[in-house]
């Protein structure tokens, strides 16, 4: 079964305590996404918990999935084998986006491995009526970033950097470079060709019953994916959900705002 899947690139980082689980560290799904680049600001915040980063099939330093099926669904299953590998079961998650979706259906399908779960922005289902969301945004921006001519680092910036900020003017020049050197390896021009290398969308109906780690969402103030009213109807849809706001943030809270991400990080997993 471990030859049929991919091996993840994964970081230890911290230096951890007795008294707390390892704490898994899923990055976002857009282009150059991974977990050291998507977390740079908050890690140090999160520096006493043993952390591990890990980049999903794909992304960073891990290479495209293997086997073709449905995509968050292989995902959570290479995480589990990962984590299966290392004997670790109740861990912590903090995530981002695509990661969040990620985390949830492993806990939903294997509860033993996920203690208490952070997910900043994560949409794994469509908006119900009245709720402003846009699950297109993502597909058109990677298609403005890659479909335009080479790509380079002021594109990245101004057409998918500017969306996960809400002022694009504080993204620090250190991340764009990270994002860049990422969203031009081989695998990503692999994707940016052929999304389908990534898997097939997932059929998600009832995974939110299914979650049974205790869940935090949060939701920056001005996410272009998303209005706040998401967050908390997917925090209220879960089993044991609860929702907050990020003030002057966008898609990427824990980066633009890490010091308020980190303090409300900490609350929830502690």
């Amino acid at each position: 079964m471990s030859d049929a899947r991919p091996r993840l690139a994964v970081e230890w980082r911290g230096e951890g305590t007795a008294a707390a689980p390892p704490l898994v560290v899923l990055h976002g799904g857009g282009p150059g996404c991974h977990a050291a680049a998507d977390f740079r600001a908050l890690l140090p915040f999160l520096a006493d918990r043993k952390l591990l980063l890990v980049d999903l099939p794909g992304y960073g330093g891990s290479p495209l999935p293997t086997v073709r099926g449905p995509r968050m669904a292989g995902c959570a299953d290479t995480l589990a084998a990962l984590l299966d590998d290392r004997d670790l079961t109740g861990c912590d998650v903090v995530t981002t986006s695509l990661g969040g979706i990620v985390a949830m259906v492993l806990s939903a399908r294997r509860p033993d491995l996920v203690g208490r779960l952070v997910a900043c922005g994560s949409q794994p289902l469509p908006a119900p009526p009245g709720v402003v969301a846009d699950l297109g945004l993502g597909p058109r921006a990677r298609a403005a970033y890659y479909e335009a001519g080479e790509p380079s680092p002021e594109r990245l910036r101004a057409t998918v950097l500017a969306l996960e900020w809400h002022d694009p003017s504080r993204i620090p020049d250190a991340l764009v470079r990270m994002r860049y050197a990422a969203s031009v390896s081989p695998a990503s021009r692999a994707v940016a060709a052929d999304p389908g290398l990534l898997g097939e969308p997932d059929d998600l109906t009832g995974l939110l019953d299914e979650v049974g780690a205790e869940t935090l969402v949060l939701w920056g103030e001005h996410d272009p994916f998303g209005e706040p009213a998401y967050g908390a109807w997917l925090a209220d849809g879960l089993p044991r959900g609860s929702a907050a706001v990020i003030p002057g943030a966008a898609h990427h809270p824990q980066a633009e705002f890490p010091e308020r991400t980190a303090d409300l990080v900490r609350a929830h997993l502690s």
